[in-house]
């Protein structure tokens, strides 16, 4: 039924779970998994205060900790993708630095992604609970018309 699943993985337990859950829509199929990780860039402080090369300085700074964070995540998601070795199903890794629901709508497309997993995290309690979405999630789900299967993780 799927070919290409997304899984959007923060490198988290949550993550992990979302997995779980697209391993098991794509056995005995051959739909393939990418999982996803997307690296929130660092931000720019303010420099107004600063010459130009300790501005230059400090942003290359924040470049080189950015990929460095890309590298050690790329290598945690490719000990995630033996799970999906593991059970006879194709996967691919990818690692981006940006935003993350940009990131993740643009790789639906330019994948042909028929299903996307992910974990969404609760962070209101009681009734607003009930009705409450990430951001991150909500934007997948308002923007996209493949299929969204949202895990529901707590935050304990």
């Amino acid at each position: 039924m799927y070919k290409t699943i997304l899984v959007p993985h923060a490198g988290t337990s949550a993550g992990d779970e979302a997995l779980k859950h697209a391993i098991h829509a794509a056995k005995d199929t051959s739909a393939k998994i990418i999982i996803l990780h997307i690296v929130e860039e660092i931000q720019h402080p303010r420099s107004f205060g600063l010459s130009e090369s300790e501005r230059e300085n400090m942003f290359n700074s924040i470049r080189e900790a950015n990929e460095d964070i890309r590298k050690d995540m790329e290598k945690e998601m490719e000990r995630k993708m033996q799970q999906c070795k593991d059970n006879n199903i194709g996967s691919q890794i990818k690692v981006a630095i940006g935003d993350a629901a940009e990131i993740i709508l643009d790789a639906i497309d330019e994948e042909k992604v028929d299903l996307v997993v992910m974990a969404k995290r609760r962070k209101l309690k009681g009734m607003r609970k009930l009705l409450s979405m990430g951001s991150v999630s909500r934007k997948i789900v308002e923007n996209t018309s493949c299929p969204v299967l949202l895990i529901d993780v707590e935050n304990k």
